[in-house]
């Protein structure tokens, strides 16, 4: 049925097909979402048999295999989606708009509970499948064009309303909100909130920035926690760079860069002894098992960011000059250590940090919340959250620019945009 004018943009369940064949497919698809969003694509067929209540054989007289459910479950995720979209920009042709603050985050509110609705989904989307059937890479790897067009236009009409400034790049900017909104269905970040609180505050934070005044490109480039930030970056080294005789070195290289282009969980230590040029053995005796080569790759990937973060908060300036110098930290590593960064994916798809997250994020998590009080206790930082717990985890999801507005738009241009939105905010000031 097509809704109303006056339908709210919310996000629809799927609807079973016809009969009981229909509806022992949908508890199949509805068990395996389950299973793979609390525990990844480690998940088996077998396992989602017996969450269904039924034998693994009769599993296959609904889905052929494993990847048959998961292409059934993103293209749900993606008809959900679409959904949302066209409702919408339905919306957008009403004769009495509503005022453009409250239309983008209505749309917002929707994305997030489709979100955390598909989180299985999601997850198989947020990198690329584990997989060499070509529908199932396709359909992962599909960006939700819908959902970004119809951010766009409600951006579009803020705009014109005066609600948000003529100089912000809208399609940057709706690219952002949504890439942050559909983070929402990540329960890393939304723990145990609603998913409409949260991109409530999402949507603050994007629209409004966190200062209290604005803050020039100029002065922020002149802070101490920039600096700061600069001098770690500045001692970053890459493997590429070591010594060619370096085996392990060698070795790690290699991995890292197959584990980017393939994903962990489907590249095997043949491989990287292959794309290495040494036998198996030796690359064994090298580095050990591959759970011990990821680890490596993590820890050093970590201990580069983590040292930006100690070396920003350590020094003299203000909570909002080290919000600034945090988001420079962590659009430098993904620019020069992006194979890192995808594998730090890759493991949260195929095992999902909510019940037990990295003591890294843990401790960034503590360290944002008492700069974000600092902040709040100053007067420096201006939000409304119902705490401080929801809104660092917010924050620290911010604070990562989308890789693929890094590549896009460069280093420089990617900052610009983080202080446009995390801090200055994209509204006009009397918005």
């Amino acid at each position: 049925m097509t809704p109303t004018r006056r339908t709210a943009v919310k996000s629809s369940a799927p609807v079973p097909s016809a009969g009981a064949d229909g509806g022992r497919r949908t508890e199949i698809l509805q068990s395996a979402a389950s299973l793979i969003a609390s525990s990844g694509l480690r998940t088996s067929l077998e396992e989602i048999a017996d969450a269904a209540g039924i034998l693994a054989g009769s599993l296959y007289h609904h889905f052929e295999s494993k990847e048959a459910i998961l292409i059934e479950l993103i293209r749900r995720y993606h008809a959900d989606l679409d959904r949302i979209a066209e409702i919408a920009q339905q919306r957008l042709d009403e004769p009495h708009p509503r005022p453009a603050s409250e239309g983008i985050v209505e749309l917002g509110s929707a994305i997030a509970q489709c979100a955390v609705q598909h989180r299985a989904a999601l997850q198989i989307s947020f990198y690329e499948a584990p997989s060499a059937n070509p529908e199932l890479v396709e359909l992962a790897q599909r960006p939700p064009v819908a959902i970004q067009q119809a951010m766009l236009q409600t951006l579009r009409a803020g705009r014109w309303s005066g609600y948000i400034r003529p100089d912000i790049d809208l399609p940057t900017l709706a690219d952002r909100m949504c890439q942050s909104l559909l983070h929402v269905g990540l329960d890393v970040i939304r723990h145990k909130a609603a998913a409409d609180q949260v991109a409530a505050i999402l949507c603050r934070i994007l629209l409004q920035g966190l200062a209290s005044r604005p803050h020039s490109d100029a002065e922020l480039d002149r802070s101490r926690a920039f600096a700061a930030a600069n001098e770690v970056i500045q001692t970053w080294t890459d493997e590429r760079e070591a010594n060619p005789d370096d085996k392990a070195a060698h070795v790690r290289r290699v991995a890292r860069t197959e584990f980017g282009r393939r994903g962990y969980e489907v590249t095997t230590i043949r491989d990287i002894a292959s794309a290495a040029g040494l036998g198996t053995g030796t690359v064994h005796r090298v580095i050990g098992s591959k759970e011990a080569l990821l680890a490596s790759i993590m820890r050093s990937f970590e201990q580069k960011v983590g040292a930006g973060w100690v070396g920003i908060l350590q020094s003299d300036a203000t909570p909002i000059e080290k919000l600034d110098a945090l988001s420079w930290v962590d659009i430098n590593a993904l620019d020069r250590f992006h194979d890192e960064f995808r594998i730090q994916l890759a493991w949260m798809r195929q095992s999902p940090p909510d019940a037990n997250p990295a003591r890294s994020f843990t401790t960034r998590l503590r360290q944002l919340k008492a700069l974000l009080s600092a902040g709040i206790r100053s007067g420096e930082i201006r939000i409304d959250s119902p705490s401080t717990e929801m809104l660092s985890r917010c924050v620290i999801d911010v604070l990562w620019m989308p890789e693929s507005i890094v590549r896009a738009a460069g280093k420089r241009a990617a900052l610009i945009h983080a202080r446009d939105t995390v801090l200055r905010g994209v509204t006009t000031r009397s918005a």
